[in-house]
């Protein structure tokens, strides 16, 4: 069984799926009323800072068997590797110098260096050994952050490259049969408090072996002046995964088995901070707000957390066109003119030049396009409007459920569309592009499948 830590707003539904559970927060043995061991894990999962899903990082066999069971929960579940992967060590090259940092090509990706993180001043084309610090989600915005500091990063401690000694730390650690590689030190995590000599042995004997495995690449390896771009070390495995609307709901359902869950609990919660310490609050003093009936869509207060949290009629929101690779489109900001019942309806102003995909209809300055979202549904369509009103063309858009959160609606498109064009002729396009994801492996074919069932049914409707 693989030893998992979990953290984050998905935590009880994943603690409730993973077999062994390990490092477990108060919160957590609270709630399941079980007490679960220290040991380090062999695969740490964490909610990204969006709250759109998690991060899995750790041994490789470990990654994929808990990305592979995450990926299981639902057909709108996507997992993908991680470019620059958590801890990864390489001789980069900075390809340009902003206000606060420095952007480092890494040869498999960029990262972002923080000044704060150098002891010297750097200019674009310096070449430097970095380590990846904190990863970003491959539909991130922001890029990983980088440190010219290397440590070796565990639960319960870091090996710590250059530095003398150690920091803090439980009792234990001063009889511990192993000691850490030369020229490491040692900081100790507040967790190593609760855990047992042999949980403390095996956590500085794991991470001496991969501080000696990179002493050993750097001994073999030539400068970063020399080498950049290249790669000393690929760091630990990481894994992405994005949760759709059904994953959400699925994760409801495991939570729901463990303690009091609203229906929409997990949806709610990936909308804002405030809106997950809301929730929080609701089951606290309410108990269970499920009426006994399962957590359908039907059961998802969407008016109310709309009304709470957003957005409101004239707010503006991104739509963040998400793509089965990982890639995040944003075809945002957007006007919401109109919120009725589950449905927002959003309008861009469209710049002239180029043509509207598949409509073959030039783009003009004035063209208004509006959007109709509705919460859940697996399409959407986008009217395209000249400045005098004239309809320009319609195009549905086929994607996993929508979510309508605050500042952004979130999706995936699934590559095949239905238009209908002025002359009012419906065609449906892009089939090939669907065919050849799932060829790659980036789309499943059971959502495949409901992805050409939706097309269908658009197209009959047109």
């Amino acid at each position: 069984m693989t030893r998992v830590r979990v953290r984050g707003i998905y935590a009880t539904a994943l603690t409730a799926t993973f077999e062994r559970v390990v490092q477990a927060s108060q919160v957590i043995r609270e709630r399941f009323e079980e007490t679960f061991p220290a040991d380090p894990p062999a695969a740490s999962v964490k909610t990204t800072a969006d709250r759109q899903g998690v991060g899995v990082h750790g041994e490789q066999s470990a990654v994929d068997t808990v990305g592979d069971e995450l990926g299981d929960l639902s057909r709108d579940t996507f997992a993908w590797p991680a470019d620059l992967p958590r801890g990864g060590v390489y001789a980069g090259e900075v390809s340009e110098t902003l206000g606060s940092g420095a952007l480092v090509d890494c040869g498999e990706g960029t990262g972002f260096l923080p000044y704060s993180k150098t002891a010297g001043h750097v200019d674009e084309g310096d070449r430097l050994r970095v380590q990846v610090r904190e990863p970003r989600p491959c539909w991130a915005d922001s890029r990983p952050v980088l440190d010219t500091t290397v440590r070796m990063q565990g639960s319960l401690a870091d090996l710590v490259r250059g530095k003398r000694g150690g920091r803090g730390g439980p009792e234990l650690a001063e009889i511990l049969p192993v000691d850490p590689p030369d020229g490491w030190g040692v900081d100790w995590a507040p967790a190593a408090d609760d855990a047992g000599l042999d949980a403390l042995g095996e956590t500085l004997e794991s991470l001496g072996e991969r501080a000696g495995s990179l002493d050993a690449a750097f001994d073999d390896a030539p400068a970063p002046g020399d080498a950049a771009p290249h790669t000393y070390w690929a760091g630990e495995a990481t894994r992405w995964v994005w949760f759709g609307r059904e994953a959400r709901f699925a994760l409801d359902e495991r939570r729901r088995a463990v303690v009091p869950t609203m229906p929409g609990h997990h949806r709610t919660k990936a909308a804002t901070g405030a809106a997950s310490t809301a929730v929080d609050f609701v089951e606290a003093v309410c108990g269970d707000l499920s009426g006994g009936e399962s957590d359908s869509d039907d059961a998802f207060p969407f008016a109310a957390v709309v009304g709470q949290f957003g957005p409101e009629q004239g707010d503006s929101v991104g739509i963040g066109h998400g793509k089965p690779d990982g890639r995040r489109i944003d075809l945002g900001p957007a006007a919401v003119t109109d919120i009725d019942g589950e449905t927002v309806t959003v309008e861009r102003k469209i710049s002239g030049g180029g043509t509207y995909d598949a409509l073959g209809v030039p783009k003009q300055d004035g063209d208004v396009a509006t959007t109709k979202l509705r919460e859940g549904r697996w399409w959407y369509p986008t009217v395209y409007r000249g400045e005098d009103g004239e309809r320009r063309g319609t195009y549905v858009n086929v994607c996993t459920p929508v979510e309508v959160f605050p500042d952004e609606v979130r999706y995936v498109d699934l590559h095949v569309d239905v238009v209908r064009r002025p002359d009012g002729t419906v065609e449906r396009v892009d089939d090939d592009e669907l065919d050849a994801a799932v060829k790659a492996g980036l789309v499943a074919e059971p959502l495949a499948k409901k992805a050409r069932s939706v097309a269908a049914a658009v197209e009959r409707a047109l």
